[in-house]
This record gives C-alpha cells, structure tokens and sequence, in this order.
C-alpha cells in the first residue's frame, strides 16, 4: 500500500510539474493501429463484431502490462516495479491536463476563442446549448475520466487495472469508437458503465464530504444514486448541488459585504466578482479537494497498515 501511494504521489507531481513531457508521451495511436489491425484480421468473426469484442482489443495490451507488473515487483527490491507502476499511472492519467482545459475557457480573450476552448470537455461534440449546468457537468465528467477511474482502478489492481480503464474510455469516445465494429463498440460502452459505477460513487462520497453533506446526499437520492442502476448521472446532480451550493454560499457573503441582499438563479447562479465563470472555478475546486480527501484515506491505509 504505501508503495502504491507513493506510485500515485510521484505521478501526479510528475505529471502537474512537467506538462509538456505528458504531453508528448501520452499518446495512443499504437491503440487505434491496434483496432484497425484487428478489424482487417477479422473481417466476418462473430466474435470480434458482437458485444464481446472489446475483449480482443483489451486483453493482449491489458496481459502485458499485468505480467510486466507480476515481473517487476521483486527486482531491485521492488524498486522496479515502483517505477513502472509510476510510468504505467503516468501514461493513463489525463491524456490532457484538466486544469489546462478549465484555465483555457477562463481565459480566454473573446467569445470564439472561449467556446473553442469549452469544445475540449466535449471528446464527442458539445451539447447543443452550453450553460453554466452544462460546463459543470463537464467538469465533473472529465474528472471521472481523466484522474478518478485511473486512480480507482490503479488503487485496486495496478498499473493493468489503470491500463484497462483507459482504454476502455479510448474505446467509447472519438476516433477510437469509430474504429470497432457496432456491437463491440455497445460492448465497450457497457464495460465502461461497469467500471465508471463505482468510482462514481466514491466521488460522490467525497464531495459530500469537501462540501454541503445535506445538499449532495439530496441530489444524490433524487438522481437515483442509491438505485444499482449502471447510470451514473448522479454524479453531475451531485456536481451541479455542490457547486449551487458554494457559489449561494460567496454570493451571501459578498452581499454582507456590501451590505446588499445576495441574488439567484436557477441553475447553477453566479457571483458578481472579479472571477469569470465562477461555476467552473468552483467545479475545478471541488474536485481538487476531492482528490485530497482519496489520497488522504490513502494515506490513513498505509498508516494503519504500518501501525498494525
């Protein structure tokens, strides 16, 4: 265990301080020539295009990567295998920086250039309307892409299970998805509903947590949260109530400093600041804190496992 806190320690720091070296490692092309290798090999397989067919293009890669980990953990008294498990949490983390994407829209010099920005939440095409609900959503979604679903499945089998979440998320969103056949790639969104599931729930967990317990536990029933539904849309209700929340919350003491009756919306409101879309602000907040809280219970494992 506190090799695996360190393994996820040392990647995210790798990965916050040297953004342009992620940039140019996580890369998945080898993946796409992966399925269209497959595709060529098995043009009428049954097998290949049904709904189990995903597990053609997962396994091997998956395989891999899970006898490299068995190799690795005892040479050089399991340095190796640390640096691989790094490596491995690393590549599958992101592929972009989520606050990159956030600090871009915030930024952003016009209209144009913001929306052109929004659009990298979106791997499929945005919504036919982008409001302050939408980008939240987004947020909370990419954030269950990009860190929590690797970190979870990193926590819980290794670098293989990192591996596999991955490019499951490859497999279901752009010009991967477009490579498999019909009814693996129904396959894929499926296995990707099994996985998101539970790390959805954590998340939601630990939003309560970093936030308004009442007010996330009550979007979390209305959403459906406590059903065994493979639908995870409690996550962005969640999201949405969370942020409503600390955004009524600033509004009502800017207000008493001014001495102003604060004002709502509905929807997610927003706060006369000097802050630009303080929604998204707020969104990226919460899920830093998030993160803290998993790598704070992470941490509490490993000290408990030392104390034992």
């Amino acid at each position: 265990m506190a090799v695996t806190l360190l393994a996820v320690v040392a990647a995210l720091v790798i990965g916050h301080m040297a953004q342009s070296l992620a940039a140019s490692v996580r890369h998945y092309d080898w993946y796409g020539n992966w399925l269209d290798w497959l595709d060529a090999q098995f043009p009428d397989s049954n097998f290949w295009r049904g709904r189990w067919g995903i597990a053609l293009a997962l396994l091997p890669p998956v395989i891999a990567i899970g006898l490299f980990q068995l190799a690795l953990r005892e040479p050089l008294y399991g340095l190796a295998g640390l640096l691989f498990a790094i490596f491995v949490l690393f590549y599958t983390w992101g592929p972009r920086d989520l606050d990159l994407d956030i600090d871009a829209i915030i930024s952003a010099p016009d209209a144009a250039s913001r929306r052109e920005a929004m659009l990298k939440l979106w791997p499929d095409g945005a919504p036919s309307t982008i409001d302050g609900n939408a980008l939240v959503s987004a947020v909370f979604q990419n954030a269950l892409r990009r860190w929590f679903g690797v970190l979870f499945w990193f926590l819980l089998f290794g670098p293989w299970g990192a591996l596999l979440y991955r490019l499951t998320v490859l497999a279901c969103e752009g010009s991967f998805a477009r490579k498999l056949p019909h009814e693996a790639a129904y396959g894929a969104r499926m296995l990707l509903k099994i996985l998101d599931w539970p790390v959805a729930q954590l998340l939601t967990l630990a939003l309560a947590l970093v936030g308004n317990f009442d007010t996330v536990l009550g979007a979390w029933r209305e959403a459906g949260g406590a059903s065994f539904t493979l639908s995870h849309a409690f996550l962005d209700a969640a999201g949405r109530a969370s942020v409503r929340s600390e955004l009524a919350e600033e509004a009502a003491d800017y207000a008493d400093e001014l001495g102003e009756p604060g004002h709502a919306t509905s929807g997610v409101p927003t706060v006369t600041t000097a802050s630009d879309l303080p929604e998204l602000r707020d969104a990226m907040s919460l899920v830093w804190r998030s993160l803290l809280v998993w790598l704070a219970v992470l941490a509490l494992f490993v000290i408990a496992g030392f104390v034992a």
